[in-house]
């Protein structure tokens, strides 16, 4: 891969903790990091300052020439070297793989080529996947650099290999909650826990049965910059319209507009009905198909007043209710109720 870019103006909030930890890798192979330093614009006072922050591309430029410096992706974390080009190898042995279940399996399993300090495992349990980093020899002060990048590089390359956002029902850490806490939710979208028994990922599983979208010449163009993919997070949802139909159907009247439904998602209202637009459909149509299963559901399954049930699906009223429920379905929520007893 080419020398990364000159760091732009973008807002700093990667901590300088993950360059302090690149400097010590660089101490402990007896080499300078001053150069490096200066190409990524990074100021021997900012490196001791314990609040500095730096930006993505900052993080990028002195991530790549560590790397290539060091002669070693893991940058100091394990017990050898892995010389440049390990986890491009990684994307080649996965990217041929039918879906990306599969990708992540290989990935997981061809880590162990690298090393056997960390073991990467993938599992699912029901709807939820798992994937978590067993340690196997204690990493020291390069544990939370170690941990936050591999975890990073591994859900960047699987948003990247199915061209969707994969968003995280829960992020994991063995380790007390650091100093820089607060860049962790910029790092990975979804609630983070500190003090954890391992590393890892949690995700909705339905993402591991989505095919790949890369093929080797997208791969070779991607590993031209693949950096940004561990310090910037994918934008696109190829699943938000199923996750919007899952949220609806959990709360359908607290999700009473576009800006509740996007903040239960994470996402911004201007994305929401971007991405719902790209899938063909629209927030009001899942709405409403979310409310006349729910409304259909209490009209056969209990004996509730017609507006106790206007309010449980969103409506102000049961007049409103009525309207729409009969452009749905053609007929009134009382004649529907009583043709499902006859």
């Amino acid at each position: 891969m080419p020398t990364p870019p000159p760091a732009a103006r973008r807002p700093a909030v990667t901590p300088m903790a993950f360059v302090r930890a690149m400097v010590r890798a660089y101490e402990r192979r007896g080499l300078d990091p001053s150069a490096a330093l200066r190409e990524a614009q990074i100021t021997p006072s900012a490196l001791r300052r314990a609040d500095a922050r730096i930006t993505a591309a900052q993080m990028e430029t002195i991530s790549g020439l560590a790397m290539q410096q060091l002669d070693d992706e893991a940058l100091g974390w394990f017990s050898r070297r892995l010389p440049w080009g390990s986890y491009g190898m990684l994307c080649r042995a996965s990217i041929t793989s039918p879906q990306l279940g599969l990708a992540l399996q290989r990935w997981c399993r061809h880590h162990r080529l690298l090393t056997e300090d960390i073991v990467l495992h993938l599992a699912t349990d029901g709807a939820a996947a798992r994937l978590w980093i067993e340690e196997r020899r204690d990493l020291g002060e390069m544990r939370e650099i170690c941990c936050v990048t591999l975890l990073r590089y591994v859900h960047g390359f699987a948003c990247w290999a199915i061209d969707s956002r994969i968003p995280l029902r829960e992020v994991h850490f063995p380790f007390p909650a650091p100093r820089h806490r607060d860049a962790y939710p910029v790092m990975f979208p979804g609630p983070v826990r500190f003090r954890m028994p391992h590393a890892g990922l949690v995700f909705d599983a339905a993402y591991l049965a989505l095919p790949l979208r890369r093929d080797e010449r997208a791969l070779q163009a991607m590993l031209q910059r693949a950096l940004p993919l561990t310090v910037l997070q994918y934008r696109r949802d190829r699943l938000l319209a199923q996750r919007v139909r899952e949220a609806l159907h959990a709360d359908t009247a607290g999700l009473a507009d576009a800006a509740a439904v996007a903040a239960a998602l994470n996402v911004s209202v201007r994305t929401l009905h971007r991405q719902l637009r790209d899938e063909g459909c629209s927030l009001q149509q899942l709405k409403d198909e979310a409310r006349r299963t729910r409304a259909t559901e209490l009209l056969e399954r209990s004996r509730r007043p017609i507006k106790q049930i206007a309010a449980a699906v969103g409506f102000r009223n049961e007049k409103s209710f009525a309207r729409a429920f009969a452009g749905w379905t053609g007929v009134a929520p009382s004649a529907w109720r009583e043709g499902v007893r006859r």
